[in-house]
């Protein structure tokens, strides 16, 4: 078979520019994202494996009450509780989250049947905890946080320039195409291995980026505010209830689903009456028995009242106006729910679940669902898996092939072509760079270097 169409060489040679060095650049990064990727593909069998002692316990009848397990928890571990995440199976245990009163955060494994605290971890330090901080953000906070959306953003560069190049013009049959030809060796070898493992993942990658991209810090709060604007994001009653007093949920508890990130959090309306009860304003840090004591008529209402089934996480309030919220975050969305109740009455304020988030975000928290791969079980994740895989033998390959053309000593990058010749590639670069704010900041910055070169370059 033979494939037909025309290539404009300066097109070809310009966009083979922008793909060598966003590739050379932004290779380190990917290999990161891929390898923490596929460890946090299965953060629960890894857990499972290393800390067996603390995730699994003895089948109780009955279970002890949760104010009973963090009492246990700081017993053990002094200083304030800030959330008890109440397991779905009767063989796990539970987990509560101290901020010690010296130390770093602490997750404490607590048998639900006894009581019995059955030890602590430190998440980041933890396999999985390190693998997700360097999936994020490098570790670096904010800074990681842009580099990796960065580095993401110019991989669908990549995407988009490798498939120009990929594409066969003229050429006859499938090899190098479609699959690697046998007789291949050398340079022409890892070509062939570039452009097949490349044809061949570039869907699933495009996925995996486009889906981990709503996570991100400029492009995630971008997203969310605007379809929260449209209306076909968190739900539109959020936007005023008892604002503007509130704060975002994830500000307010250090997470949330990503649909309710934003949506100002309610606040327990009879703090007033109930003054006596804290003399200031109190922060997660601060430890707060009052909390403590009132939250098991909160999760008998969370199970009985409302019917949550399953494992939930159940985040104490922080000061007189804060309140208990119940989320659930199974691996299939459509079984997210998110309740709020008064800190002093126990009465439910609101309820928020997957059926009533506008079209986009219930988009969005799927394509988080597969990214993470949940929502399939292990099909899912054997899937996501393979599209790191390939991700990091489209890195080595890449890499192996500059390598290999290069000439001792030089960069050997191909040769620069003016923007005036490839107006059409412009276009769509500048298009992408308004979709995709801090790929365009960095277009820019990119332009004027290469402007500053070449007039120092013309000036000698």
């Amino acid at each position: 078979m033979a494939f037909t169409g025309s290539v404009d060489p300066k097109a070809y040679r310009a966009l083979w520019r922008w793909h060598f060095y966003a590739g050379l650049i932004v290779a380190p990064f990917l290999l990161i994202l891929a390898v923490t990727g596929s460890i946090y593909l299965f953060n629960d069998e890894i857990d499972d494996a290393l800390y067996p002692a603390q995730r699994f316990v003895a089948v109780h009848a009955t279970q002890v009450p949760p104010s009973r397990m963090i009492d246990a928890a700081l017993k053990a571990h002094p200083g304030a509780a800030t959330r008890i995440d109440l397991p779905g199976a009767p063989n796990r245990s539970a987990v509560v989250f101290v901020i010690p009163d010296h130390g770093e955060p602490l997750r404490v494994a607590v048998d639900p049947g006894t009581g019995r605290v059955l030890g602590s971890t430190i998440y980041a330090r933890t396999l999985v905890g390190f693998a997700d901080e360097m999936h994020g953000s490098l570790t670096l906070g904010t800074v990681g946080d842009r580099i990796v959306e960065l580095a993401a953003c110019w991989a669908l560069v990549l995407i988009v320039t490798g498939v120009y190049l990929w594409w066969p013009r003229g050429r006859g049959g499938f090899g190098g195409i479609l699959y690697p030809r046998l007789g291949a060796r050398g340079r022409l070898f890892w070509r062939d291995l570039h452009a097949v493992i490349g044809v061949w993942s570039v869907a699933f990658i495009a996925f995996l980026l486009l889906t981990g991209l709503p996570w991100a810090g400029i492009q995630g709060d971008l997203l969310n505010r605007g379809t929260a604007a449209l209306g076909i994001g968190y739900p539109a009653s959020n936007r005023t209830h008892n604002a503007p007093a509130s704060v975002p949920m994830k500000t307010a508890l250090g997470e949330a689903q990503w649909t309710m990130e934003l949506a100002p959090m309610p606040t327990s309306t009879a703090a007033s009456e109930h003054a006596g009860h804290s003399g200031h304003e109190m922060t997660m840090a601060v430890r707060d028995d009052a909390a403590v004591a009132g939250i098991d008529r909160i999760a008998n209402s969370v199970t009985r009242n409302h019917h949550v089934a399953g494992a939930y996480r159940l985040f104490l309030p922080s000061g007189p106006t804060g309140v208990y919220t119940a989320y659930t975050y199974p691996d299939q969305p459509q079984g997210q729910r998110t309740l709020y109740f008064d800190r002093w009455t126990g009465a439910l304020i609101r309820e928020v679940g997957y059926p009533d988030y506008g079209w986009a975000a219930k988009a969005i928290e799927l394509g988080v669902q597969l990214h993470m791969g949940n929502y399939f079980g292990l099909a899912n994740q054997l899937v996501m898996l393979a599209t790191c895989i390939a991700i990091v033998l489209l890195v080595i390959s890449g890499v192996v092939m500059w390598w290999k053309r290069r000439p001792t000593g030089r960069l050997a990058a191909p040769a620069r072509v003016s923007p005036t010749r490839i107006k059409g590639a412009i276009a769509i670069l500048i298009l992408a760079g308004i979709l995709f704010p801090i790929l365009g900041m960095s277009v820019i910055v990119i332009f004027l270097i290469d402007r500053l070169v070449l007039l120092v370059a013309v000036k000698r």
